[in-house]
């Protein structure tokens, strides 16, 4: 019968175990991805108004509607430069962008939706947006081109005194003459949309008074077929008794009051216009 042996005192051997060689570098590796992480997380966390504004589809609507402004700006620059020489053709489009952003400013004024304006080569500017419910109010839209017209020509005949240079009467003189030219009484300028709050049939005498100015000054035959395509069609409403629904509305008040703004801005461009023809001695 064999005895039970007893192993207490037996020495254990531990197997060997292969260790890794580097096992710090894989745990530092970690802990730098884990840290670049935490970091970019809490630099998106601190940014994220910045973000989320940039990613907010208004702006992207405003980025388009400037990038709309902005070329139609440049390649009218570019075409008057050529034309014109750089200053002049500088300030002519500046004219034309502070008369159209007079029309803008007043219609956000009045809560109007309003695209920024487009430039056409040669032919002008336009800017697109809503109706006013109130026809005084529309009236008063249509005035605000040639009264940011007037201001901007005033301010350059100031220039022209105190510098004594020429550019800067010449310069009165274009702002004048153009934002003069913008109030004949017929649509589609804005003396015809003014003239159509006070009464409409006067666009009839309107419409003989451009003719006879495109005979005197040499108006290309272009710009009067466009006039006529979307001017005549008004008028025509007019003769046959189609009547604007907001005329209604109109008090005699009213109407006295946008006549009055009307022969003021006229009278402050005549003004400006014969002022400025006459260069001072000196300048």
């Amino acid at each position: 019968m064999n005895e039970p042996h007893d192993d207490a005192h037996l020495p254990v051997t531990a197997p060997e175990v292969e260790m890794p060689e580097h096992p710090p570098a894989k745990k530092g590796r970690a802990g730098g991805i884990g840290a670049a992480a935490t970091g970019v997380g809490l630099l998106l966390l601190k940014f994220k108004t910045v973000l989320l504004a940039l990613l907010n589809l208004k702006y992207v609507v405003l980025g388009a509607k400037f990038f709309t402004f902005g070329w139609t700006f440049l390649l009218s620059l570019w075409l008057y430069t050529l034309a014109f020489g750089w200053r002049f053709g500088l300030m002519f489009v500046l004219v034309l962008a502070a008369h159209e952003f007079g029309h803008y400013a007043v219609m956000r004024t009045y809560g109007l939706a309003a695209r920024l304006p487009v430039f056409i080569p040669f032919l002008g500017a336009f800017t697109a947006g809503a109706l006013p419910a109130d026809l005084e109010q529309d009236a008063y839209i249509a005035l605000a081109g040639p009264l940011t017209g007037l201001g901007l020509a005033a301010a350059c005949y100031a220039f022209g005194v105190q510098t004594h240079e020429a550019f800067w009467f010449a310069a009165a003189y274009l702002g004048a003459f153009l934002n003069l030219f913008n109030m004949i009484p017929v649509p589609p300028f804005d003396g015809g949309r003014v003239i159509g709050a006070i009464a409409p049939a006067m666009w009839i005498a309107g419409f003989a008074l451009f003719i006879g100015l495109a005979f005197a000054i040499h108006i290309p035959l272009l710009f009067v077929i466009i006039v006529g395509l979307f001017g005549m069609p008004r008028v025509i409403g007019v003769l046959r008794g189609n009547v604007d629904p907001r005329a209604a509305a109109m008090t005699q008040a009213a109407r006295l009051r946008v006549a009055l703004w009307y022969l003021g801005t006229l009278f402050g461009l005549f003004f400006l216009l014969s002022a400025s023809h006459i260069i001072p001695a000196g300048s």
